[in-house]
């Protein structure tokens, strides 16, 4: 990379989420601060059965107000998901205006279409193998959110998702971080989006009794790092960015939100589902995170954490926090919004970028709420139940997949230096 290329600032000038919380960003932001939750009852399918029966699912969503009707028919809901987002995240811009050639879309999605998959498997066995729609691959494959989202605003640039389960969001930011940077794009829309509330999806991680079973408190179910807490609560959504090089918003005459100035990649090596000892690979995840963005540990802020509200994630995050700020951990605001939105997998890391964002814009550090009973091996201030006035100048959020996949990401209040 030279030094030209290396200067190159990205900036984010666009957001858009859709959570259990809201259709827009807004109303989404809004319930964050007020530390309102989004889980409920299974509303999608009959959950009866199964050990867990709660998730924040996405209510109201009407695709064909973010995409043509028949397209709307022959992709998966994780593509509704995304464009919903999307829209949002470029209201305003006129593409007509910029080299689309030079627009690139990066989005993540841990699972992809598997409502798609599980739909054309039961045509399968019921009605044969010639019942089984044209549209399945297609509607099924992961990389439709970036493939679809492309076309919808005809963007030319780099195009593709990145699939590294609960990171997968993580992944592509920093992948469009660094193709801008690289100058093989000025500007990429870019995020994660899941629709993973599904019976077989649920069925797997009930068996892996990874998510909490508080189903008569569904509300209260999600809590990171209360010495209580008995799993993640499955939550659905996207969260997309528009991120672009410093003088490409400039020109355009752009707000900025934030700056992008440091990604961390790890990889724990480990084990398939369990992170590596002490947090290893978080450490050096957040530690090359700071180095990107030259940055001392003492400048960060707040961190948004992983903080699933699982007994080993939430305990191993502590320690790497704590190993990489020093004393400084104990003055942090940290906080897990998986505790209102539930946990997006492969959406997590951008909708959680984009709390980072506004957390910065609006000088809040948002809660962890359901957080009543400490653990001895979860003892910094977790911002609990209550978001709490501070100002933020710098926000790092962490995420962490299966497989053993980290992203750290460090996003600063933007200044015209």
């Amino acid at each position: 990379m030279t030094r030209e290329t290396h200067s190159r600032r990205v900036v984010v000038t666009g957001v858009g989420a859709v959570t259990s919380l809201g259709l827009s960003t807004a109303d989404t932001w809004a319930a964050i601060v007020a530390g309102k939750s989004g889980a409920a009852p299974i509303a999608s399918f009959d959950a009866a059965a199964y050990a867990t029966r709660i998730g924040a699912e996405v209510r109201n969503l009407v695709p064909e107000e973010f995409m043509d009707l028949k397209d709307s028919k022959r992709t998966d809901r994780v593509v509704h998901l995304a464009m919903a987002a999307a829209r949002q995240a470029v209201a305003g811009v006129d593409f007509d205006r910029l080299d689309r050639n030079r627009i690139g879309v990066v989005i993540g999605s841990g699972i992809g279409g598997i409502a798609t998959f599980e739909k054309q498997h039961a045509n399968l066995l019921s009605r044969g193998p010639d019942k089984v729609s044209p549209f399945f691959i297609p509607m099924m494959i992961s990389d439709m959110t970036s493939g679809y989202v492309s076309i919808a605003f005809n963007l030319r640039g780099p195009n593709y998702t990145t699939v590294s389960a609960c990171s997968a969001g993580g992944n592509a930011i920093a992948d469009a971080f660094l193709l801008i940077q690289s100058g093989l794009a000025d500007a990429v829309l870019t995020g994660g989006a899941e629709a993973a509330i599904t019976p077989m999806s649920f069925a797997g991680f009930c068996s892996a009794k990874a998510m909490s079973r508080r189903n008569d408190a569904p509300e209260r179910a999600s809590r990171p790092f209360d010495a209580e807490r008995d799993g993640f609560v499955m939550g659905e959504g996207a969260g997309i960015l528009f991120v672009e090089e410093l003088e490409h918003a400039r020109r355009r005459g752009a707000k900025i939100l934030g700056e992008i100035v440091g990604v961390g990649l790890t990889g724990d090596a480990f084990h398939m589902t369990s992170p590596a000892p002490n947090g290893e690979g978080a450490v050096r995840a957040m530690q090359m995170a700071l180095a990107v963005a030259k940055l001392a540990p003492t400048a960060v802020d707040y961190v948004n954490a992983h903080g699933t509200s699982t007994e080993l994630n939430d305990a191993s995050e502590t320690a790497a926090i704590k190993q990489v700020f020093g004393e400084h951990a104990y003055t942090l605001g940290v906080s897990s919004t998986k505790s209102m939105v539930g946990h997006l997998l492969g959406a997590a890391a951008a909708v959680e970028l984009i709390f980072c964002v506004l957390a910065i814009r609006d000088d809040v550090l948002p809660p962890t709420i359901n957080y009543e009973h400490p653990d001895p091996a979860c003892d910094l201030d977790y911002v609990p139940n209550a978001a709490r006035k501070r100002r933020v100048d710098v926000a790092l959020s962490n995420a962490f997949g299966f497989g053993g996949h980290n992203t750290a990401i460090i996003v600063r209040r933007f200044a015209d230096r």
